[in-house]
């Protein structure tokens, strides 16, 4: 089996807690010669922790070396870093979100077609066991009529407080300002036109552009999952934010006349976190279950309400896979670089999930429904 050399850029939680972790167990398929992070106690840390024998600040330093791929880990906007790498001739891997607008998407998918190197989008649940368990389960349904999706979101740090995330404060504010500077162009590409109609309320736009943050970065998931297991939606029905912009209720049309009622809610204080996806149909219904991201070693779980030839209605909950979705994407990652597997969460299928998000800002800003460009 071929060993892909791998280079860490980012070395905060999701890499300290999930990747370089996955990525040492998985020493058959990947070598980590280099890390990078802005923080030099950071990189020093997690290259002392995990055995990385050279740790950088400047990720050129870093695509400059004879790493094969690049898993990117740090904040964002990921777009200036993943172009550098593309013309660097790199595999890479994304961590969610790969971007915020359309435009960034476009430039990072002409720099990967012109690379001819795999790209892929960090979207680990679409790995995950019970989510394929279900998809399988989805796809035998005759029709579907009605989905939910329910978020519940405690405060992250409830949950990284269970590991050694090792933080620094050795970075210079004036070394954050591109980033910021990148972001705010990224959202006026994004969003910008929206939030410039004439009449809109401050209170209006400033709920906006924290949804529009909010679908990116945590409801991303949900985007993306439920359009991987029903495919795109055709239309924005609704979106509301209420709860002073904790909460975000959407409601989703597709083609065949089913609605998707999606729902994240901030719940600061409460440990026990919950999301689900569950599709209804008139003689089966389906429902996945999600741990919080920042676990190790709990499993997603998947129910199934059915009526045999008999006419016996029944419930099961069938035994996962232990392997969690974290691994089985880095295995995916490699399969792709080493066996031109097809990536199932490709670039190109990721810019679905941006328009989605701009078409579910637009809804809310207009207060009217908005027919999804992609579909």
């Amino acid at each position: 089996m071929s060993r892909i050399r791998i280079g860490v850029i980012g070395c905060g939680a999701i890499a300290q807690v999930h990747h370089l972790p996955n990525l040492t167990a998985l020493h058959r398929e990947f070598e980590v010669p280099i890390v990078c992070d802005l923080s030099r106690g950071a990189a020093q840390a997690v290259a002392k922790r995990f055995h990385v024998p050279r740790c950088v600040t400047d990720y050129n330093e870093l695509l400059a070396t004879d790493v094969d791929a690049v898993l990117l880990c740090h904040g964002d906007p990921k777009t200036e870093v993943a172009l550098a790498a593309f013309e660097a001739g790199k595999h890479v891997f994304i961590e969610k979100p790969v971007c915020f607008s359309l435009q960034e998407i476009e430039a990072m998918l002409t720099a990967q077609r012109k690379a001819g190197t795999v790209a892929q989008a960090g979207y680990m649940k679409v790995h995950d066991p019970a989510f394929q368990l279900a998809k399988r389960e989805v796809d035998t349904m005759e029709s579907y009529r009605f989905v939910q999706i329910n978020h519940l979101h405690p405060n992250n740090s409830l949950h990284l407080s269970q590991f050694d995330v090792e933080r620094f404060n050795d970075v210079p504010p004036d070394a954050f300002k591109p980033a910021g500077a990148a972001r705010e162009k990224a959202q006026a590409e994004a969003i910008g036109d929206v939030l410039s109609q004439a009449g809109l309320e401050s209170h209006v736009q400033s709920k906006a552009q924290r949804v529009f943050y909010l679908l990116a970065g945590s409801m991303i998931h949900d985007i993306y999952s439920l359009r991987v297991m029903l495919g795109s939606p055709s239309e924005v029905i609704s979106a509301e934010v209420w709860a002073d912009g904790r909460g975000v209720s959407i409601v989703f049309a597709y083609p065949n006349g089913a609605r998707c009622v999606a729902t994240w809610v901030d719940l600061p204080d409460l440990w026990d976190f919950r999301e689900t996806l569950e599709i209804y149909g008139d003689n089966k219904r389906v429902i996945v279950s999600y741990p919080t991201g920042f676990s190790r070693g709990i499993l997603s779980e998947v129910t199934i309400h059915g009526i045999d030839p008999d006419g016996t209605t029944y419930s099961k909950t069938p035994a996962v896979e232990w392997e969690s979705a974290f691994v089985r994407e880095l295995r995916h990652f490699h399969a792709c670089i080493t066996g031109g597997e097809t990536c199932h969460t490709s670039l190109e299928s990721a810019r679905n999930d941006i328009s989605l998000i701009i078409d579910i800002v637009q809804c809310y800003v207009q207060r009217k429904p908005v027919v999804c460009r992609a579909q």
